[in-house]
């Protein structure tokens, strides 16, 4: 198995399963309706805004290999759509599942001399470097969604 193979796999198993945390996105919020990731507890980030923000990178990135400029900015990033319903919701992560599977099938297909080149630009790193920086930022933050999710439950 090729190193791109490998991320490919990598990047799905956070996004839809079977990766050695046993945790990953798709399984997180499936149960998640629109009002519990609307939910406001303390000043933490909503599960909107969490699922919003991971995905945001993931869009800009399969942009990229969609042959369309880098337009993505940091202060942008938790700017999510207002939800009002539960269609809307389930609409939202449909994107976010069916953008995630699209940049893994283009990661499976670098080759590995992309695999190090720039990505747009060398102050962003190379390619290899911002799959890895997505993979471990999509752990990060679905750590928080795990945490929001019983403590939403938990009526705190």
């Amino acid at each position: 198995m090729n190193l791109s193979t490998v991320l490919a796999k990598h990047f799905r198993a956070i996004h839809f399963g079977g990766n050695w945390t046993t945790s990953n996105l798709r399984d997180q919020l499936a149960n998640v309706s629109y009002k519990d990731a609307t939910t406001e507890i303390s000043d933490c980030n909503t599960i909107l805004a969490l699922t919003f923000h991971v995905s945001y990178y993931v869009t800009g990135v399969l942009d990229v290999f969609n042959n369309k400029p880098l337009e993505i900015r940091d202060k942008f990033s938790y700017d999510h759509p207002k939800i009002t319903s539960e269609s809307e919701w389930q609409n939202m992560l449909e994107r976010v599942w069916t953008n995630a599977e699209a940049l893994a099938k283009h990661i499976e297909i670098l080759t590995e001399d992309q695999l190090w080149q720039n990505f747009t630009d060398p102050k962003y790193g190379s390619y290899y470097s911002n799959i890895t920086g997505i993979i471990e930022h999509t752990h990060y933050h679905l750590g928080q969604i795990a945490i929001l999710k019983k403590l939403i439950k938990k009526d705190i």
